[in-house]
């Protein structure tokens, strides 16, 4: 029989003998399915499945404490009574001598696309039970918008949720000038689940209803072939400067809208005069970019010249000083004016995920209710390490000063902070400093593998469990498909047992097993939303139920153009802050207080070349990297590094050849692909291969993780976000016998006492 089933990166149709898949279809109802559905069957049962609780070494003889050889040491396995009786044990010794504020609760959100086995949701409500957690601020992929739109324009999810349809640029737009494109691969994700990919689709409509699409960035890729975009190719981190010349032209040719600004923005004149005084002219945006000064000024032309969308991908802010490009992508848009008006103003996130611009349900969706966490202590996202080395520390962040907290246990859920975080050997020795590093994990990712107790949990198709995607309006039925691997259970199972043990089992479960809470969370939803919904048997059982869809006429902003005294900006002024008196009184020198170019300092001569480090076509972040699609696109199983031809034969390197790729912080092998769809001078290589570092020396990857190149940096004191999008890098030919991977096998286990 063949049942549905709901991902991150897409749904699909699979047929089961009860322990494995026996065939994945996609879904048909997806015009663009995605080859990715392909990794689930294959990684089921791989070798690197956690098949039962296992506890370290180190630990289990010595107990716990910073451990160096965290990471390093083998594991021994454990049958569930035990692992949960020493967990437990150590649980409550860390509360009791230490509180909420010694344990950190890591999680990323990414496990599942089910609204109950959503593993950040299960770790914080059981965390909290027992006596709060540090908690980590925003996200790897925005982070930096988080921290800055709402002082310039709004709350970041509120603006990437409520982006200008795609309807109404196809009807309205004549001109989408997309920094950092439009990617196909991107726009086949969503958090929460993705049923139908549409991005072709939208692009292809946009340019039969005659709108241009001019993608600027480094890779023509970034945009696909259905949207014949124009190709701007700037060097890597410069978008700031070419914004800037176009700002420029608007004043000088007397291009922008004062009306408007005068309505509904502030600080126009000090952002105006200084573009002016420092000379941000096309000439020297081209000394910048590279792009030439003639073109730059006809851009500024063209987009003052129709309705005009400017679109800035997330990309962008994930680089240092990446509030920069982001701000100024707002301030473009408001000198034309055309801010809430349909198909024109502003757009942030148009390819960077499935869900900008489609509409989605009407309606929010059931989710497990957390509790309350009386812990007050956080960090940014990205700042883990940091923490984790230098408790008590002081650092600025949004306007505050803060202090690190000392973490004595981090419980990690649902996640792998090996694959978002930078300088991974020092997020390495970081893993080393914390007494208990607790880990639920389907596979042995990096960061299983530097835990202490690693628990088995299941995956998405071993449970049951409904969903839905931020793109769609169908809430998804997804009953398990197969039995568990091995030993694994789900989390909710997990927490129980350990709730139970710390005597706060009621308070956890409220007396329900998982199936009862999966109705009782349909039930109540379809009562308190009004909804003319199936029963919850009925439903799990005929596998959907269909939502109000929000309207397709949305556009971004509208009501505030409408009537900006009525429906305010949540902004200090209320308006669209070209100038933030308030980011200015931070007095923070990487990011003042309206958008400017920042000097990104001397070019390194011993690494010529420009590394953009983006999201993998094969594999969403580092799921399933183990999955027969991903290993695919891989030579001799290292990450494929794409190279313009030029820069291959300057450096004597064929298709295919192994390199030795070497950046700021480390090292990592891959494998030369030719493509002369990359300027010349930017190499790029995609995130999510599992860290397999050399045993004696952590900075070198053998497997291609290219967040072992960047520094462990912020994008700056403002928002503390990730800047793991570009750095330097230059590629040799190796010549060394290729070492063997460690990741594709277990690591090593042996029987303990």
């Amino acid at each position: 029989m063949s049942r549905p089933h709901l991902t991150h990166w897409g749904a699909f149709q699979a047929s089961s003998d009860g322990t494995r898949l026996t065939e994945v279809r996609p879904f048909p109802g997806d015009p663009e399915p995605n080859e990715l559905i392909h990794n689930v069957a294959s990684a089921q049962h791989h070798p690197t499945r956690v098949d039962r609780p296992y506890v370290r070494a180190g630990w289990l003889e010595h107990g716990p404490g910073s451990a160096p050889r965290r990471g390093t040491e083998p594991f021994v396995p454990l049958d569930w009574a035990r692992a949960e009786e020493l967990l437990g044990a150590e649980l409550r010794r860390v509360y009791r001598e230490h509180g909420g504020t010694s344990v950190f609760g890591g999680s990323y959100g990414w496990g599942s696309a089910g609204r109950f086995h959503h593993a950040q949701s299960q770790v914080h409500r059981f965390l909290n039970t027992l006596g709060g957690y540090v908690r980590s601020f925003g996200t790897y992929s925005y982070g930096t918008s988080e921290a800055l739109l709402p002082h310039i324009l709004g709350d970041a999810w509120a603006i990437i949720r409520g982006s200008t349809s795609w309807e109404q640029i196809e009807r309205h737009t004549d001109l989408v000038v997309a920094f950092g494109g439009i990617s196909a691969k991107n726009s086949m994700m969503s958090s929460g689940g993705v049923a139908r990919h549409r991005i072709r689709e939208r692009l292809a409509r946009v340019k039969k209803s005659g709108t241009r699409v001019v993608s600027i960035s480094p890779i023509a890729d970034d945009t696909p072939p259905e949207a014949d975009a124009e190709w701007l190719a700037p060097r890597p981190g410069t978008d700031a400067a070419l914004m800037l010349a176009l700002a420029h032209v608007l004043i000088t040719e007397e291009l922008v809208d004062h009306a408007f600004l005068d309505r509904y923005t502030t600080g126009y004149g000090k952002f105006a005069a200084d573009v002016i005084a420092h000379g941000r002219t096309p000439e020297w945006a081209e000394t910048q970019t590279g792009l030439p000064a003639q073109r730059i000024r006809t851009l500024a032309r063209e987009m003052a010249a129709g309705r005009t969308m400017i679109s800035v991908s997330w990309s962008l802010q994930r680089s240092r000083f990446g509030e920069q490009p982001l701000w100024l992508g707002v301030v473009l848009a408001a000198m034309l004016g055309q801010i809430g008006l349909p198909g024109g103003g502003f757009g942030h996130g148009y390819g960077s995920s499935a869900y900008p611009g489609e509409g989605g349900s009407a309606i929010s969706l059931p989710a497990l209710p957390q509790g309350h966490n009386p812990v007050r202590e956080f960090i940014p996202v990205a700042r883990i390490a940091d923490m984790l080395l230098h408790p008590g520390a002081p650092y600025d962040f949004n306007g505050r000063r803060l202090s690190y907290p000392d973490i004595r246990l981090v419980y990690w859920c649902g996640g792998n902070p090996f694959h978002h975080h930078q300088d991974l050997a020092r997020l390495r020795e970081a893993f080393t400093r914390p007494e208990t590093v607790v880990v639920h994990d389907p596979f042995w990712t990096a960061t299983a593998r530097h835990a202490d107790f690693v628990l088995p949990s299941t995956m998405t198709v071993e449970r049951d469990d409904f969903g839905m995607g931020n793109a769609d309006a169908e809430l998804w039925a997804m009953p398990a498909l197969t039995a568990p691997h091995g030993e694994a259970r789900d989390d909710y199972t997990i927490f129980s047992a350990l709730a139970a043990r710390f005597g706060v089992e009621r308070e956890f479960t409220e007396g329900r097993d998982a199936r009862a809470w999966l109705e009782h969370l349909y039930t109540s939803w379809k009562q308190d939303r009004n909804q003319d919904l199936p029963d919850f048997e009925t439903f799990f059982a005929t596998g959907f139920a269909e939502l109000p869809v929000r309207p397709v006429d949305q556009v971004l902003l509208g009501d505030f153009r409408v009537d900006p005294e009525a429906a305010p900006l949540p902004t200090p002024s209320g308006r669209i802050e070209i100038h933030s008196a308030t980011i200015e009184g931070f007095g923070y020198p990487d990011c003042p207080g309206h958008p400017v170019w920042l000097d990104p300092g001397p070019e390194p001569a011993d690494r010529p070349l420009h590394l953009l480090a983006n999201q993998p076509k094969s594999r969403l972040h580092s799921q399933h990297d183990v999955g027969a699609h991903s290993r695919s696109t891989k030579h001799h199983d290292r990450e494929p590094l794409r190279m313009h031809p030029e820069d291959a034969a300057a450096r004597g390197l064929d298709e295919g050849a192994i390199v030795l790729v070497r950046g700021e912080r480390g090292s990592c092998l891959a494998a030369v692909r030719l493509s002369d769809a990359l300027r010349p001078g930017v190499v790029q290589l995609s995130t999510g291969a599992w860290y397999d570092p050399d045993p004696a020396d952590p900075t070198f990857c053998r497997h291609g993780n290219p967040n072992v190149l960047f520094a462990d940096a912020p994008t700056s004191a403002l928002s503390q976000g990730c800047a793991g999008a570009h750095t330097r890098v230059e590629v040799t030919a190796y010549d060394g016998e290729l070492p063997p991977l460690t990741v594709l096998e277990p690591p090593v286990s042996h029987n303990g006492t």
